[in-house]
């Protein structure tokens, strides 16, 4: 499909999306069904002040697993709710890009760029219909700026975290034990 050369709206991308995460119960058992199902890797873990859950990727997007610790942490859709809580699209420019979701009647939810650290971080946003979505200049773990073109760029894994090595552990035995009886 064609735009026309004036359309205003379109133009060059100015972001990829790179990221989609679940609000789900248990991280790690729904990280065993994506890994199954799909092959996805876990490029990490996290037990952050809103939420504990898994990383995946397919080598180019980064899905998350999290569980939030509270209705607030939630960023609205209840610590309980399950299923899509946001989307990240990965951007060059953070000023600039928050700057036309603003105008386009987006409003800032929380987070600033760490420009300068080089550490992981979001900053989310709210479209003009309540949905919940972030940018980062970074990426997510496992994910893929520009898969197959120049100057292309892989966020790195993270960690796992220590104390979930029980959960994931018996996340995976459940896995094992349900996929034996069906193969």
């Amino acid at each position: 499909m064609q735009f026309p050369a004036e359309n205003a709206t379109r133009g060059t991308p100015v972001g990829k999306l790179r990221h989609f995460a679940m609000s789900v119960p248990d991280p790690w058992k729904t990280a065993e069904f994506y890994k199954y199902a799909f092959g996805m890797e876990v490029v990490g873990e996290t037990d952050s002040s809103l939420a504990e859950g898994v990383f995946l990727s397919d080598g180019v997007i980064n899905l998350a697993l999290l569980h939030f610790k509270s209705d607030e942490a939630a960023q609205g859709t209840g610590r309980d709710h399950v299923g899509l809580h946001h989307f990240g699209v990965w951007v060059d420019d953070p000023a600039a890009v928050q700057q036309r979701i603003e105008q386009a009647g987006g409003e800032w939810l929380m987070g600033e760029p760490d420009v300068k650290g080089g550490s992981f971080y979001e900053v989310k946003f709210r479209d003009p219909n309540g949905v919940v979505f972030d940018i980062s200049h970074a990426g997510w773990g496992g994910a893929q700026k520009n898969p197959g073109g120049s100057g292309n760029e892989i966020r790195p894994s993270r960690g796992l975290v220590p104390k979930f090595a029980e959960r994931r552990a018996a996340a995976a035995a459940e896995m094992a034990a349900r996929t034996r009886k069906r193969a």
